[in-house]
């Protein structure tokens, strides 16, 4: 994670004397040089602050914002997040991380604070390999984040059966977000898709596991080898496990259509992470197909959650909207 330099810390700041009495003692820091600010490009307020005498960080996430104002709304947020890297913490092996809790101050408006890790998100070796036409590289990253991601969803799975009604709540969400785009017949017809689907009986059938909610490519930063960071976890809950590989597909879907305008360049490495996904059960051949069933619901929800964003052009959201519904028909239940 890396930010843009905003200034220092006033000592006057209640936020100062909060993380130079209780957060940086943990790293061996007194802050007697004052506290560096970061900022950072993601949609929550999110700052990164750097102790001008070693230089080391920590990151501060403020769930209550001008973004983000609810009081109530915020602290459940924060209770989500707090809770969710406790648990995540707790199926990690050597390979795999979460940013550790140094803290949390629910009157500097929500504060959770965590320790700062290093690494490239997978965001930018995404667009590192398409421009490099490195596919190794990113064949590799995907073989690491399928291990993470079965590791936590294996270890963290309960004999309660999937609640696929949560799911189609979620869809209607997106599909809501997304309908300004769509024609009447249009919003109709996904309305009938997600109908269908909740008809079909696989997407009630497995087990419910730990998921991270928000498996976005930002949201993993990757290091040496098998190595990968987790982070932001505030939509971290229980569901099936193709809620997140299913948004790892759509995301993939995205990043392959955008950046090439080839909606079937991405396939190879979908492909490949579901496959390595499966690897990580006893059968692996029965694994790969019960996640494949599943995943057109999750791939298309994803893609109709990224139309929703006014910053990308409207021809292009269109597109999405339409390879949406083009993954909810290929297999239809």
């Amino acid at each position: 994670m890396t930010g843009h330099y905003l200034g220092r810390l006033s000592p006057g700041d209640p936020l100062f004397g909060y993380l130079r009495r209780e957060i940086f003692p943990q790293l061996g820091c007194d802050c007697r040089d004052g506290i560096r600010v970061f900022g950072t490009n993601g949609s929550n307020a999110v700052y990164i602050y750097e102790d001008r005498a070693s230089d080391r960080k920590v990151v501060g996430k403020f769930f209550r914002s001008r973004i983000h104002p609810d009081w109530e709304g915020s602290l459940c947020c924060l209770d989500r997040e707090y809770r969710g890297i406790r648990e995540f913490r707790r199926y990690r092996d050597s390979c795999h991380y979460v940013a550790r809790i140094l803290g949390r101050n629910d009157e500097l408006d929500r504060l959770l604070v965590v320790e700062y890790c290093s690494g490239e998100p997978l965001d930018s070796i995404i667009m590192r390999a398409i421009g490099e036409h490195d596919d190794g590289l990113l064949y590799g990253k995907l073989t690491a984040l399928a291990y993470f991601l079965a590791t936590m969803h294996n270890r963290s799975a309960c004999p309660r059966k999937i609640d696929f009604r949560a799911a189609c709540r979620y869809f209607d969400a997106v599909l809501a977000g997304a309908s300004p785009l769509m024609t009447e017949n249009e919003f109709r017809r996904f309305a009938a898709h997600r109908e269908s689907w909740a008809e079909y009986p696989p997407m009630w059938q497995d087990q419910e596991v730990l998921t991270h909610g928000d498996a976005t490519p930002s949201n993993f930063l990757f290091g040496e080898g098998l190595h990968v960071t987790a982070f932001d976890l505030e939509r971290s809950h229980r569901a099936d496990r193709v809620f997140d590989t299913g948004r790892v597909a759509g995301e993939l879907k995205h990043f392959f259509l955008r950046a090439t305008g080839n909606k079937y360049a991405s396939e190879p490495f979908i492909g490949h992470f579901l496959w390595e996904y499966a690897c990580h059960f006893p059968d692996r051949d029965r694994a790969f197909r019960s996640i494949c069933e599943r995943v057109p619901f999750y791939l298309a929800a994803t893609l109709l959650r990224i139309a929703r964003n006014g910053y990308l052009d409207r021809e292009y959201r269109c597109l999405l909207i339409e390879e949406a519904e083009l993954a909810l028909r290929r297999q239809t239940p």
